[in-house]
């Protein structure tokens, strides 16, 4: 926006979307008829007086969770090196060994790039959830290729299968993310919350889009304040303080002006109560400087913040991008270098470095961070890289997960075999209805509300999977 302070006035459509999508917090944008379920749903919600967060960290392009998790005894491992080799097969003994404490008869490895999570796996604080993906009801190999049974629209799109993840309703149109219909339930337990429940690190996302909620915009320095209008410009920030105080005749003025106040007070309030996080040597562990890291270092800082902003329950957005790599996945004989070793490296540093902030604050069992992707990605390569898949393995942190553990079934590695499509893209065998629904639960949400927010979850045989203590 111009900084000059009557440019701002300029043009008050665009004002109030900007400020809407900054610092509306848990103002109510509209209401229909169709969402009274929720607001009747939220009213009965009993107040609570503990503290829980859940983090997303969507992993956006599709992460490779084949290299992520690796088969590491010799029967497994032949199977997946002679299809990976000789460009993504990460070699038997540089896989980072994990020993779950059910047994279910085979070995794993994570990316040697990732000796963080190994850490948190060991601590009992890391559960693994295997293959994982978009689906409308359960499916096997056969039942995939056959008409009779319906599979998600637009399979192996990123848009498409995004959006799908993210609603968790991939067979009608969803107007509202899974994270935003949680939000709307649970907005009553803290009626005095001075921010909205849902904070997005990484922009306007669809898992946060509710009925009631907005969600509320904060970049890794703070939040978002108007243009030319910081508490640094203090002549300036009274000036237009001043005209947003004036009563104005016209009711979209009136709007206009609310809107803007709330977004100034708003910005203000929220950096003063982080202010005392900002130092460079807070947190013992430190976070990484990078893109993931300092999202989650200021979804931290907001989390130390919750009693100054009277807050409860709080679900935050975190995405890193680059994990869509048809190209460049690895390097031949050096598995510490290539886009997606970097990245899995990012996200194991940065992962760690939250639970220990989470220590650090006494709370290790009230925060939650759990991943997210659009798809996995083909167990061969095309070349340097690999193509869209499916179903996926992914990640849940904290002191509350039932750690040291995985779930879910891992998929036969071959090609043609009963877990694939027919390129190397696994069927899934979890629902990311179970999967998201069983954090849910444990977020607060109740037995009588979880069809709520998830619509099919009565499709699938287990609703909760069991990863939450």
């Amino acid at each position: 926006m111009d900084t000059k302070p009557f440019s701002l006035l300029k043009s008050r459509r665009d004002f109030i979307r900007q400020a809407a999508c900054t610092a509306l917090g848990t103002a109510a944008l509209s209401t229909t008829i169709r969402d009274l379920r929720f607001i009747n749903a939220a009213m009965a919600q009993t107040p609570v007086n503990d503290y829980k967060a859940l983090i997303c960290i969507f992993l956006s392009g599709g992460s490779d969770s084949n290299n992520l998790i690796i088969p590491v005894s010799d029967p497994d491992y032949a199977s997946y090196a002679a299809i990976r080799t000789p460009v993504l097969a990460i070699p038997q003994l540089a896989a980072l060994p994990i020993r779950p404490a059910n047994d279910d008869g085979h070995s794993y490895g994570l990316h040697p790039n990732c000796p963080e999570l190994q850490t948190l796996f060991g601590e009992g604080k890391l559960a693994v959830l295997f293959n994982t993906g978009t689906l409308l009801y359960p499916l096997n190999r056969s039942q995939y290729y056959s008409s009779g049974f319906k599979k998600p629209p637009q399979l192996f799109s990123h848009s498409d299968q995004v959006m799908q993840w993210q609603t968790s309703i991939p067979d009608q149109p969803a107007l509202t993310g899974w994270g935003g219909r949680c939000a709307d339930l649970l907005a009553a337990v803290q009626p005095d919350a001075r921010v909205s429940l849902s904070v997005t690190l990484a922009g306007a996302n669809t898992f946060e889009i509710g009925n009631m909620v907005s969600q509320y915009s904060v970049s890794t320095g703070g939040a978002i304040a108007l243009s030319g209008l910081s508490t640094n410009s203090a002549a300036r920030l009274k000036a237009v303080t001043n005209i947003m105080n004036l009563t104005y005749p016209n009711m979209q003025a009136q709007a206009y002006s609310k809107v803007a106040a709330h977004a100034i007070g708003t910005a203000d309030l929220l950096n003063g109560a982080i202010a005392s996080t900002a130092a460079a040597n807070y947190w013992a562990t430190p976070f990484p400087n990078t893109t993931l890291g300092n999202q989650l270092k200021m979804a931290a800082r907001l989390i130390a913040a919750r009693s100054a902003l009277n807050m409860k329950r709080q679900i935050f957005f975190c995405a890193v991008g680059g994990f869509d790599t048809h190209t460049n996945q690895t390097t031949v004989g050096n598995t510490a270098t290539g886009a997606h070793a970097n990245l899995l490296g990012e996200l194991s540093k940065s992962m760690l470095a939250l639970q220990r902030a989470m220590e650090q604050l006494a709370i290790p069992n009230s925060v939650t961070a759990f991943t997210g992707s659009d798809f996995s990605r083909t167990l061969p390569a095309n070349g340097s890289g690999s193509d869209h898949g499916w179903g996926s393995h992914h990640l849940i942190v904290g002191g509350a997960v039932n750690g040291e553990r995985t779930f879910g079934r891992f998929p036969v590695h071959a090609i043609n075999g009963p877990d694939d499509t027919n390129t190397g893209r696994w069927i899934p065998s979890t629902a990311i209805d179970q999967y998201c629904a069983t954090l849910a639960s444990w977020f607060g949400v109740t037995n009588t509300d979880i069809l709520r927010v998830f619509p099919n979850l009565g499709r699938f045989a287990t609703s909760n999977l069991g990863f939450m203590s």
